[in-house]
C-alpha cells in the first residue's frame, strides 16, 4: 500500500470532521426545482441526439440504463469504457446525465429528475462535426426505433445552420413527424440571444417542438428574482414565437468527462482541498503536478495552499470531485426532458400536444422581464407532474393546436379542465367575446367556429371564465399587444390556408 493511499485513508478514517471530496457548490436540481421525488422517469425512455456520449457511471451503475446506442456515421460500434475519451463525447454526456443521471459519483446529490429513465443515445457527429443531414438521420433513427425501445421523449441540444421555414428544413420535417408518431421533442433554443440574428434554428424553430430558453437563479434556493439567460428568441421564419418555456441555464451541475485532463485535475484538487491540515502538505507534495499547481505551493502555509486550490477549483467551475457547473440552453432542455419523463411516469397516456399544453399552462412568468424572451415562463416541475396526474383525456395531434379551416370556417380549440367558460375576441368579431363562445366536447377540448372569413390577417385572444385574457397557447403566431402580453395571429389566404 502506498504512503499516498495511507494518507487518504487516514484522512477519511481518523479525523473528526467530514472531509469528503464533494464540495457541492451548486444547488442540486431536485431541490432547485422543488421537484416531486416520487417520480423519477421510471418506465420512460429518453432519446438524445448529440455529438457523442460516454458510458458515465451515473447512467450505468449500479444498473446500465443505456438500452441503445447508435452512431449515425459509424465511427463507434458501441460505447466502451476502455476507449480513450474524445472531446466530442463530452457534450452528450453532459446533457444525458443532467436529465437522467442518478448521481452515482456524487453520493446521489447531483442526480437528474429522471434518474430511473432509460436512455437511447444517438451520435450524430463525425469527428466532432455535426451536419444538418446527420441530425435529420438521427431523428429518422429515433422514429424508426421508437417502439423497439419505448422512446417517448427526444432531447436535442444542438441545431442546424439557419432559421428557415419549416417546410424547407429536413430537420424540422423530421421533428414534426416524430411528434406525430407520439414522441415529445424538446430542443434547446440556443445561446445567441444578444446577437443580431437571435432566432432559433432547426429543430428549435419547429412549431410543435418544445423549445427551451434559459434563466439564471443565481444559485439561490427560493430565489424568485430570476435573470433571463441570453437564449435565442423571437419570431421564426414561419412567424412562430420561440421559446415556449425557460429552465435553469446557469449553475447546472454537469459531469466532467472521465479520462480527460480536466477530470484528473478535478480529482487531485478535490483531494487536496479535502485534506485536514495535518495531512495537507504531504498530500499537496504528491499531487501538485496532477492538480496543475505551482511546484513551490506545497511549501507555503496551509491558508495559502487552500486559497490557491479554492481559486483553481472556482476557475475550473468544479462543483465537486467529478462535476463542474455548466451554462447554456443545452442543459436547460434536458431538464425539461426529465420533467416530461416524470409526467409520463405519472400518466403514460399523455400525447406530445398534451404534454406541451401542460408545460406552458403550469409555467410561471417572470415579472418585469421580456415576455418574448421567456415565452410562457419558468418551468414548474411539481405543478406539471400534478397536472399530468389529473389529466383524464387522451388526445392526438389533431385534438387541439393552431386554428384550422374546417368546412369553410375557422376552427379554434383550447384545453383546460379547470375552465368553466371560454370565449374568443378578435378582429373577426369586433373584439366582442360574447359574440363567440366555445363549447366543451366530451373529449375535454373546447371548440369554436368563426367565419367564413375573407382573406386577411386577424388578431385574437381567448377569455377564460370571463376574467382571464390569454393568447392562444396552441398557436405560436403572436405579436405584442401593447399591454405586456400577446395577441395571437391567424392569416387567411385566397385559398383559405393559414
Amino acid at each position: 500500500m502506498s504512503s499516498e493511499t495511507t494518507d487518504i485513508q487516514e484522512m477519511r478514517a481518523t479525523h473528526g470532521h467530514d472531509h469528503g471530496q464533494n464540495r457541492f457548490a451548486v444547488i442540486p436540481l431536485p431541490l432547485r426545482l422543488d421537484a416531486d421525488d416520487n417520480y423519477t422517469g421510471r418506465g420512460a425512455t429518453i432519446a438524445f441526439l448529440d455529438s457523442g456520449f460516454y458510458p458515465h457511471p451515473d447512467l450505468t451503475e449500479p444498473a446500465n440504463r443505456i438500452i441503445a446506442f447508435h452512431d449515425i456515421v459509424g465511427e463507434m460500434a458501441s460505447l466502451d469504457h476502455a476507449r480513450p475519451s474524445q472531446a466530442w463525447q463530452w457534450h452528450g454526456t453532459q446533457t444525458s446525465v443532467v436529465a437522467a443521471g442518478n448521481g452515482r459519483l456524487s453520493d446521489g446529490i447531483y442526480r437528474g429528475l429522471a434518474s430511473d429513465a432509460q436512455l437511447a443515445l444517438v451520435k450524430v457527429s463525425h469527428d466532432g462535426k455535426i451536419t444538418e443531414g446527420n441530425i435529420a438521420r438521427g431523428l429518422e433513427w429515433v422514429i424508426e426505433n421508437r417502439d423497439r425501445y419505448g422512446i417517448r421523449v427526444l432531447n436535442i441540444s444542438l441545431g442546424g445552420d439557419e432559421d428557415i421555414p419549416c417546410s424547407q428544413s429536413v430537420i424540422d420535417q423530421a421533428a414534426e413527424e416524430a411528434i406525430r408518431q407520439g414522441i415529445t421533442v424538446v430542443a434547446a433554443a440556443g445561446n445567441n440571444g444578444h446577437a443580431e440574428k437571435h432566432t432559433s434554428v432547426p429543430p428549435a424553430n419547429s412549431p410543435s417542438v418544445i423549445t427551451v430558453g434559459g434563466y439564471d437563479d443565481n444559485n439561490r434556493i427560493g430565489n424568485r428574482k430570476f435573470d433571463l439567460y441570453s437564449s435565442n428568441y423571437g419570431a421564426t421564419a414561419d412567424g412562430t414565437l420561440k421559446p415556449e418555456i425557460i429552465a435553469p441555464a446557469m449553475w447546472v451541475a454537469t459531469p466532467i468527462l472521465p479520462g480527460t485532463s480536466a477530470y484528473t485535475v478535478a480529482e487531485n484538487l478535490s483531494q487536496i482541498a479535502a485534506a485536514p491540515d495535518y495531512l495537507l502538505h504531504s498530500i499537496a507534495r504528491r499531487l501538485w503536478r496532477e492538480a496543475e499547481l505551482p511546484e513551490t505551493l506545497p511549501e507555503e502555509d496551509a491558508d495559502t495552499i487552500r486559497r490557491a486550490v479554492e481559486s483553481l477549483l472556482r476557475q475550473n467551475r468544479t462543483t465537486s470531485t467529478h462535476y463542474q457547473h455548466g451554462d447554456g440552453t443545452s442543459f436547460a432542455a434536458p431538464i425539461v426532458s426529465s420533467v416530461v419523463a416524470q409526467m409520463l411516469e405519472a400518466n403514460p397516456n399523455l400525447a406530445p400536444a398534451t404534454i406541451k399544453n401542460i408545460l406552458i399552462s403550469t409555467a410561471d412568468r417572470i415579472t418585469n422581464a421580456s415576455l418574448i424572451r421567456q415565452g410562457y415562463g419558468v418551468l414548474n416541475a411539481r405543478r406539471a407532474v400534478q397536472a399530468a396526474l389529473r389529466e383524464q383525456h387522451t388526445f392526438d395531434h389533431h385534438s387541439f393546436g393552431p386554428p384550422r379551416i374546417e368546412a369553410g370556417k375557422l376552427l379554434f380549440s383550447y384545453h383546460d379542465d379547470l375552465a368553466d367558460t371560454v370565449a374568443i375576441a378578435g378582429d373577426f368579431n369586433g373584439w366582442k367575446p360574447s359574440e363567440t363562445l366555445f363549447k366543451r366536447g366530451v373529449d375535454g377540448v373546447w371548440r369554436a367556429f368563426v367565419g367564413p372569413l375573407i382573406p386577411g390577417r386577424y388578431r385574437y385572444k381567448l377569455l377564460i371564465n370571463g376574467t382571464r385574457w390569454l393568447d392562444d397557447p396552441g398557436n405560436g403566431l403572436k405579436e405584442p399587444d401593447g399591454y405586456e402580453g400577446f395577441n395571437s395571429l391567424v392569416n387567411i389566404t385566397e385559398e383559405r390556408d393559414m
